[in-house]
């Protein structure tokens, strides 16, 4: 039997994000480096007191959910919303108690995507004494009332807050309070369903980070203050593996057809293996043979898009975002131009990057060295990553 989690969080990502003016709903609207949900899944999994993760969202945007969330998907459970925010929760909160329930649960909206762990980490303290605890600023802008298009009489910024999420609750007193709303009436936010039910709400401290993502302007603006502090690193690898008898090489995961093969533990794709050093050399995560050893029986003939999909997960855990990546393969033979274009697609696909941040080229030692003689092939890459001081 499995243990039950003691703090989960449900995002709620089900708008069609219309106001904001785009082509494709704001949650997976590219933000710095990678969709906007993306952010706010990241930021709760990276966060040690957070245990699992679901995700609402429309039933016909199931597929650009997992598109967003890849990395995470294996912590990560999605259940359809309903045709409100409140509704949309509720069926949340039914999937979580399905499944077994939790001791406490984060409430969020995916249109808040710079989420700050110590946000979290006052939330969660802020449970030890009251059923409810939410993220809140001051208002700092002057404040008044109209009358039509003409400035009325102004109104105390005093004890004003700006409400933020995620909101935190114990579990069973956040559900209850749910079950008993009436559903004729629509809330501001779950903080107050709780309030009507008699829960007690603290606040914490907000950020300015989790201001939400409304109208088209909000994206640039969240954008560069999420970016302000990033710095651009390179990682570089390289490798060389032997051949052997066989009949088929692998480069960059495609295989070529050749009168011999690659000798190595794995299936020896030296040009992934050299990527591979690239990537965790960009985050100073070790190397290839580290994380991997040859000595391990489990990645005996393994496909080393693995070793890749792993470097790549890394740097994503780690708030990174890949920016671009240049292998060169070198041999005489096989001949690597017929099959540039399916590496470049096999990598950008593997890294979940457009093509033209892929690059791959080949070139020779005239005929000099182990390569020259045609006894093994080398390869080198670097990887271009933009990352945060944090790492």
């Amino acid at each position: 039997m499995t243990e039950r989690p003691n703090i989960t969080a449900l995002i709620v990502a089900a708008g069609t994000g219309v106001r904001a003016g785009l082509d494709v709903p704001k949650q997976f609207q590219p933000l710095a480096g990678k969709a906007v949900l993306t952010h706010s899944v990241q930021a709760l999994l990276t966060h040690q007191a957070v245990d699992a993760v679901w995700i609402v969202t429309g039933a016909d945007q199931f597929d650009d959910c997992r598109a967003a969330i890849r990395p995470f998907a294996p912590r990560v459970r999605l259940v359809a919303g309903g045709a409100t925010r409140r509704e949309s929760v509720l069926n949340g909160l039914n999937a979580i108690a399905s499944a077994g329930g939790c001791g406490k649960v984060l409430i969020h909206d995916a249109a808040r995507p710079g989420l700050p762990h110590r946000v979290i980490d006052d939330l969660i303290a802020a449970l030890a004494t009251h059923e409810g605890a939410i993220p809140v600023l001051p208002v700092a802008d002057s404040l008044s009332n109209s009358d039509g298009d003409v400035l009325g009489q102004a109104v105390s910024r005093d004890d004003l807050w700006r409400v933020q999420t995620p909101q935190a609750f114990r579990f069973a007193e956040i559900y209850k309070a749910h079950q008993h709303w009436d559903a004729r009436r629509e809330a501001t936010d779950d903080a107050r369903i709780l309030q009507a039910d008699g829960g007690r709400v603290a606040m914490v401290k907000g950020d300015a980070c989790l201001d939400k993502l409304t109208y088209y302007e909000d994206f640039a603006r969240m954008e560069a203050l999420m970016t302000a502090n990033w710095r651009t690193r390179t990682g570089m690898g390289f490798d060389v593996h032997r051949f052997e008898a066989g009949d088929t090489v692998h480069l960059c995961g495609v295989p070529i057809p050749h009168d011999q093969r690659l000798a190595g533990h794995s299936d020896a794709d030296v040009a992934l293996h050299a990527l591979t050093d690239a990537l965790l050399g960009a985050i100073a995560d070790g190397d290839i043979g580290q994380h991997f050893p040859p000595s391990d029986p489990q990645w005996k003939g393994a496909a080393s898009h693995r070793f890749v999909e792993f470097a790549r997960d890394r740097i994503l855990h780690r708030g990174g975002v890949i920016e671009h990546i240049d292998v060169t393969i070198i041999c005489e033979a096989p001949k690597i131009g017929p099959h540039r274009d399916a590496m470049r697609h096999a990598l950008a696909n593997m890294l979940q990057l457009d093509l033209d941040c892929v690059s791959v080229k080949a070139t020779t030692t005239e005929q000099l060295g182990f390569t020259g003689r045609r006894e093994g092939i080398a390869a080198q890459a670097i990887a271009t990553v933009r990352i945060g001081n944090n790492v």
